[in-house]
């Protein structure tokens, strides 16, 4: 029993001295990690370090963009209206705001052995202060591309991923509306003013379930994908037939989460290609609706549309 408790006493005091040891051991760990850490990232190389960019702009092909931000909104600065998705333009700037290089080249050939005299991109980025950096990006070598910073006149690889960023059309770019789910579950009624004449078809109405589930067919086909302007003005609706005077007008309301919601599309003139114009609500991008689709959202059959 004696020895039991010495045992037990032993092993009571080497507790602490064990615990002390584990704790050591960790910090060690833990600032060898930080060492190591340190040093990975002052061995990297940077071609660029922009904090706040205000201003991009771009050269690919026969294509060029310039995004200004304003007011911590990114436009696009041939045409502020345009509905920009905000994160094509923010992928660019934290891309190459912050650009980490493969390697450096020193004591190189010259540019143009590089295609930099005639580069495949050139970038360029503002901030606030009026300070600009200046790119360019030239031929691919391996997985990887060169490029210059004319600011400081090195020349760089850096990863091929990098000009990802740069591969989107402006109509890849743009922030189309959110359509509704309708169905002839959640229709509710549908209000068509043409011409000054006025269709309503009601839920609620027993001789208007055929309308409702076709109307409802119509609407609930309707994909907003292909636009043919994406910020009209006012002056230029007619030649779309979407002005007041011409337009037909489709209110729909639906419910969603048990809450009604209305719905107005504005139908106007063909393209002359399958399609309609078409608006939704208070957006000022004028879509292409397949004049089926429209026909059925109207309710009118192949023999009118013949006649």
């Amino acid at each position: 029993m004696e020895k039991k408790k010495k045992r037990l006493l032993s092993l009571l005091l080497i507790l602490p001295l064990l615990l002390v040891i584990l704790g050591l051991m960790k910090q060690y760990n833990r600032k060898q990690d930080e060492k190591q850490e340190a040093e990975e990232k002052a061995a990297k190389v940077y071609v660029t370090d922009m904090k706040e960019v205000s201003s991009v702009s771009y050269k690919t092909g026969n294509s060029e963009f310039t995004f200004q931000k304003v007011d911590d909104t990114w436009v696009y600065e041939p045409d502020p209206d345009f509905p920009l998705a905000q994160n094509y333009p923010e992928q660019i700037v934290s891309t190459f705001g912050n650009l980490e290089a493969l390697r450096e080249l020193k004591d190189g050939d010259a540019p143009e052995d590089y295609g930099l005299t005639a580069p495949a991109y050139t970038i360029k980025l503002d901030d606030a202060d009026g300070n600009e950096i200046n790119l360019s990006i030239g031929n691919a070598v391996d997985d990887a591309y060169y490029l210059l910073n004319e600011n400081t006149e090195k020349i760089y690889t850096v990863s091929s991923s990098v000009t990802g960023a740069l591969q989107h059309t402006l109509e890849e770019m743009a922030q189309l509306d959110t359509y509704p789910s309708i169905g002839s579950g959640n229709l509710k009624k549908e209000v068509i003013t043409r011409g000054g004449e006025i269709t309503i078809y009601d839920s609620e109405n027993d001789d208007d379930a055929k309308n409702i589930a076709a109307v409802a067919g119509g609407l609930g086909a309707v994909t907003l994908g292909s636009a043919a302007d994406y910020s009209v003005e006012d002056k230029d609706l007619k030649e779309f037939g979407l002005d007041e005077d011409t337009r037909i007008t489709v209110e729909a309301t639906y419910t969603k989460d048990e809450e009604e919601n209305v719905l107005n599309l504005y139908i106007g003139g063909e393209d002359g290609e399958g399609n309609r114009y078409v608006m939704m609500n208070d957006s000022r991008i004028v879509y292409l609706i397949s004049v089926e689709i429209c026909n059925n959202i109207l309710n009118i059959e192949e023999e009118e549309v013949k006649e």
